[in-house]
């Protein structure tokens, strides 16, 4: 069964000057050839996203767009009329955002952030900005220290709400914040803390140890690379430690004392220095 909105692997059924033909049960989908692979021929199988054109045929091609069936993403409006607005997803037909399905309406260059659907009346994939009711976290999929993906959704006094893998919500805290961050942006992370409502905690990174061990040989890697010295210690700025080393305080601080009792750096007054052995 083919799926619209999706990647769907095809096989080739016939060739014509203008494209290939893909096996879909019927009489096929065509393949334009401006995304043909070279050396594409009858019998073998392609890696297709299927979609609706201009003229709402269906429609094959090897173009990656920004997100596909289900995703939430952040596009940018192309143009807008009064039915709705187009949003550019990356392929050669832009995506449509009904004027229902907006928020407070779209204007050409702003970006959205925005879920993909396929509407039931037309069969075509479509945008809303109205993502809250494809939310729930009345029955989670998630567990503590479990990693996922988040998504930045928006902005609060405490922190911000992000999506946790496109279907919860939760919230990262100001103090787990340590770059500068705006809805759209896209990151791994992981479960911090299960309330008993439901209510979601989460961090940016790898949880404890496991993210330590990971930031181990970042350390000793740029101490080697700058002889060996690094002007940096538990009382430097935390955006000066994360501008340089990617992370937080917390984890410069854990990760450099668990070298320090391994014996492979030492502390300075103004630094941390490599202990040659």
């Amino acid at each position: 069964m083919i799926k619209v909105g999706e990647y769907n692997v095809l096989k080739v059924i016939r060739e014509v000057p203008f494209g290939l033909y893909l096996d879909d049960g019927g009489e096929g989908i065509l393949l334009p050839k401006r995304f043909v692979p070279a050396g594409a021929k009858t019998g073998d199988e392609l890696n297709v996203f299927l979609y609706h054109d201009g003229e709402d045929r269906l429609i094959a091609t090897t173009q990656q767009p920004k997100g596909i069936l289900g995703d939430i993403v952040k596009l940018r409006a192309v143009s807008v009329n009064p039915q709705g607005a187009f949003l550019d997803n990356g392929l050669m037909k832009d995506l449509f955002v009904p004027k229902s399905k907006q928020q407070r309406g779209m204007i050409p260059n702003g970006e959205y952030l925005v879920k993909i659907y396929l509407d039931e009346q037309t069969g075509r994939l479509a945008a809303t900005e109205k993502i809250e009711s494809f939310l729930s976290n009345d029955t989670l999929t998630v567990k503590e220290l479990e990693e996922v993906d988040l998504l930045v959704y928006r902005r609060t006094d405490i922190g911000y709400v992000v999506i946790i893998n496109n279907r919860h919500t939760g919230v990262l805290h100001h103090n787990e914040i340590y770059r500068n961050i705006t809805a759209g942006d896209r990151f791994r992370g992981f479960i911090k803390k299960i309330y008993p409502d439901n209510r979601i905690d989460v961090s940016a990174g790898k949880p404890g140890y496991q993210r330590v061990e990971d930031e181990t040989g970042k350390i000793l890697r740029l101490l080697k690379e700058n002889g060996g010295f690094l002007p940096y210690h538990d009382k430097s700025d935390p955006e000066a430690i994360y501008d340089f080393f990617g992370m937080s305080k917390k984890t410069f601080k854990m990760t450099t004392g668990n070298l320090y009792k391994q014996r492979k750096i030492g502390f300075e007054k103004e630094g941390i220095r490599l202990v040659e052995g």
